[in-house]
C-alpha cells in the first residue's frame, strides 16, 4: 500500500445507525472490488455528524481500476443507492494521502510506556 482514500463524511446525526450498515457493507464490498479497507470510524466524542472511512492502494492506477469495478458491483451500486434514498450522508470529501513506511498498523507495546 503506497496511497490511502481518506473519505470524510458529513453524516445526518439521526441516520447514525443507518451510516453503521452503510460502513458494515463496504466491509463486504471495498476488498472484493480491489481495495484494502483499513477501517470505517463513526463519532463517538465531540462532532456527531462526521464519520471517516479509510481505503489503501498501490497506486492511483490501482484507485481508478477499484473504482470502475465498484461502479460494477452489484452490492456497491445497491449501498450506493441505499445511501442516497436514504439522505444519510448530507456531504462527503476525499483525500488522497502517502503512506509513511513503517508507520501503518504498529500495535502498541505490551505494558505500556517505560519508566
Amino acid at each position: 500500500m503506497t496511497i490511502a482514500c481518506v473519505i470524510r463524511y458529513e453524516i445526518d446525526p439521526f441516520q447514525k445507525e443507518a451510516f453503521k450498515a452503510y460502513a458494515e457493507n463496504w466491509g463486504r464490498i471495498i476488498p472484493r472490488c480491489g481495495g484494502h479497507l483499513i477501517g470505517y470510524f463513526l463519532p463517538h466524542e465531540g462532532s456527531n455528524d462526521i464519520a471517516w472511512g479509510l481505503v489503501a492502494f498501490d497506486s492511483l492506477a490501482a484507485y481508478e481500476a477499484y473504482r470502475a469495478r465498484l461502479k460494477s458491483d452489484d452490492g456497491g451500486r445497491a449501498n450506493f443507492i441505499m445511501a442516497q434514498e436514504l439522505k444519510l450522508i448530507l456531504k462527503e470529501e476525499r483525500s488522497f494521502v502517502e503512506v509513511v513506511e513503517g508507520t501503518l498498523g504498529i500495535a502498541p507495546v505490551q505494558g505500556g510506556f517505560a519508566q
